[in-house]
């Protein structure tokens, strides 16, 4: 069952790669968050969890076309380890030496990369920033 389950989160993220190479986005972001900014989400909010079979309440996945990471806080590193073992996510350990942030990890993509997302479970605010701080992206 375990292999059965690490194949069908492989053969998810393709098919979200194979849409993002249709669209030419480069990367996508899926946060943990409905349209109201939930910590705790609503089954039909729950992105990233369809995609790596990370069931905790808070995590983000950064997808792109040859690496799919999930950053957790220390209070997910032992559940997500576990969870998505055998699954072709890479887990980054969220204030571990060596774990760069999701920013920082946007920001080290080449330079015109589109990096794609669901605005709307996303703050204003935060888009501003990532403009900011990722001025050759989009």
């Amino acid at each position: 069952k375990e292999g059965a389950a690490a194949q069908m989160i492989a053969e998810r993220l393709n098919s979200l790669r194979a849409l993002m190479q249709r669209k030419g986005v480069g990367a996508y972001y899926v946060p943990t968050a409905d349209f109201h900014l939930s910590e705790y989400v609503n089954p039909y909010f729950k992105s990233r969890q369809y995609l790596t079979g990370f069931t905790g309440s808070a995590g983000t996945l950064i997808v792109t076309m040859t690496e799919a990471a999930l950053w957790v806080d220390g209070r997910y590193f032992i559940q997500a380890e576990e969870q998505i073992k055998g699954t072709p996510v890479k887990l980054m350990k969220m204030g571990e030496e060596g774990v760069p942030t999701t920013m920082e990890y946007l920001a080290s993509l080449p330079e015109g990369t589109v990096i794609g997302m669901d605005g709307r479970t996303y703050p204003p605010q935060r888009q501003c920033a990532w403009k900011r701080r990722l001025p050759q992206r989009t």
